[in-house]
């Protein structure tokens, strides 16, 4: 599947899941995404749970959510972090409301708790955090991938495969 000519942040902070950055970064790249490493500071380095580095693009405060087709917000504990940036909640939640490609995959969603995006939507994530997910106004489903309108939501890494499948399937009714 080819989809050049768009674009999708990656929110970055530290504590992020290793796979949940570096799959769908790869993936989007090899179908001609632009994949965009948003973090807190451009330039800085934000570890993940294993110590694995991920170099911020650009900083949340050079960007606008117009420039992108959608978003990949990782799991980990990095959500943790993301969501206590004011900032970063205002680009997810302008992507939300643009209608653009919400993609969060297990703590991931906890970022969408912190906006409306999960407002009457079906969606899924990691166990621990259901009752933010029920609490924020989804019906939570548990399964490998869900996805209602523009909201893709996964479990776990085990689930990238279905995620990323789904995430592009969406992309690619963007660029039509």
């Amino acid at each position: 599947m080819k989809l050049n000519g768009l674009s999708v942040a990656i929110l970055v902070e530290q504590q992020y899941q290793e796979m949940e950055v570096w799959y769908p970064h790869y993936r989007l790249v090899e179908a001609g995404v632009k994949s965009v490493l948003v973090g807190p500071e451009a330039g800085k380095s934000y570890p993940s749970k294993l110590g694995y580095p991920a170099k911020a693009d650009v900083s949340i405060d050079q960007v606008k959510a117009d420039d992108f087709d959608g978003v990949v917000l990782p799991g980990g504990f990095a959500p943790d972090f993301l969501r206590r940036n004011p900032a970063m909640i205002q680009f997810t939640q302008k992507i939300a409301d643009q209608g653009k490609v919400l993609a969060a995959i297990c703590h991931g969603p906890w970022m969408l708790c912190s906006t409306n995006a999960l407002k009457g939507k079906r969606a899924t994530c990691f166990f621990a955090i259901k009752d933010d997910v029920i609490n924020a106004g989804a019906r939570y489903e548990d399964a490998e991938v869900v996805r209602d309108g523009n909201v893709i939501t996964s479990r776990k890494p085990d689930d990238l495969p279905a995620f990323m499948v789904t995430m592009m399937q969406a992309l690619s009714e963007r660029k039509r």
